[in-house]
């Protein structure tokens, strides 16, 4: 089901999301010593501040939660939406690793992530494996944990009032712009980057969400469910975040090109990006 045209929605949706993420952003901003704890609290917070947002906004325009994509559609799409970033990240860390601006793998974590389970015995290339098919798994719940507060509000709510107004590459540009720019203040002033000047790595993120944003629209247009968005945030922040980059030996060049604030995701996806952009007269189908 739409939701209905709504003038101020948008604006609305936006407002509120500044709102409460504003309290996220100064209580972590004012705790320079949060461990895991406090740290899982704060993004567990500032994650789930668009779906507060929507909520609100859903109530003052009289739409209810419901209104939203919530079908899963196509399983076709789901399963796109988990694999594409795990394509896109493999790809991009294969050329790490080959130019060697970090190297497969990291001892370190390995042994170290293997003494916690108490599998000091497994070879590494095992426990590698098994680590990898655990995060798959396993760590796709807790992604989705925390991916599933963010696109409630972009791709549940964003998107398709945005599509009420404009085309795919306009909603896909606009809503990726407004994505990147609400982690500026953790960028800016937090401690949310690879280390390398502030204005690189701001730079490489926001072309690496703008360039998802491409993705993450064709998939919520064509298949006409927001778990398509859940899933692609859910896959990519699990296989970067939580395998691709710790696995990774870095070197001096690293932090110019690993994770989402260097060089290398950013480039990959755009090529993603672009191939999605090419099949934009499917949508028009699928509406």
């Amino acid at each position: 089901m739409q939701l209905k045209t709504t003038k101020n929605t948008t604006l609305l949706f936006l407002l509120f999301t500044l709102l409460f993420s504003s309290v996220v952003w100064i209580l972590t901003l004012n705790a320079p010593n949060a461990g895991k704890i406090a740290g899982r609290m704060f993004g567990y917070g500032i994650m789930w501040c668009p779906a507060l947002a929507t909520l609100v906004t859903l109530r003052l325009t009289g739409h209810k939660l419901s209104d939203l994509a919530w079908g899963l559609g196509n399983t076709k799409y789901l399963w796109g939406s988990y694999l594409i970033p795990l394509c896109y990240s493999l790809v991009a860390y294969f050329i790490i690793w080959s130019a060697g601006w970090g190297d497969f793998y990291n001892i370190s974590f390995v042994t170290n992530t293997a003494h916690e389970f108490g599998w000091d015995a497994l070879p590494h290339w095992l426990f590698i494996l098994i680590f990898f098919v655990m995060n798959a798994v396993i760590g796709m719940f807790a992604s989705i944990s925390t991916a599933l507060g963010e696109e409630i509000g972009w791709r549940g709510l964003l998107v398709p009032e945005l599509a009420k107004k404009m085309g795919y590459t306009g909603v896909s540009l606009t809503s990726g712009l407004i994505w990147g720019i609400w982690h500026y203040p953790l960028l800016i002033f937090g401690n949310y980057n690879n280390g390398t000047p502030a204005w690189y790595g701001l730079i490489c993120f926001t072309v690496s969400i703008t360039a998802a944003s491409f993705i993450y629209t064709w998939y919520r247009m064509k298949s006409g469910s927001l778990w398509t968005g859940v899933l692609l945030h859910a896959s990519h922040n699990l296989f970067i975040q939580s395998f691709f980059t710790p696995i990774t030996e870095q070197n001096k060049h690293s932090p110019w090109y690993i994770d989402e604030f260097g060089a290398i995701v950013p480039i990959v996806t755009i090529l993603f990006a672009i191939y999605f952009w090419s099949k934009r007269k499917e949508l028009e189908v699928a509406k």
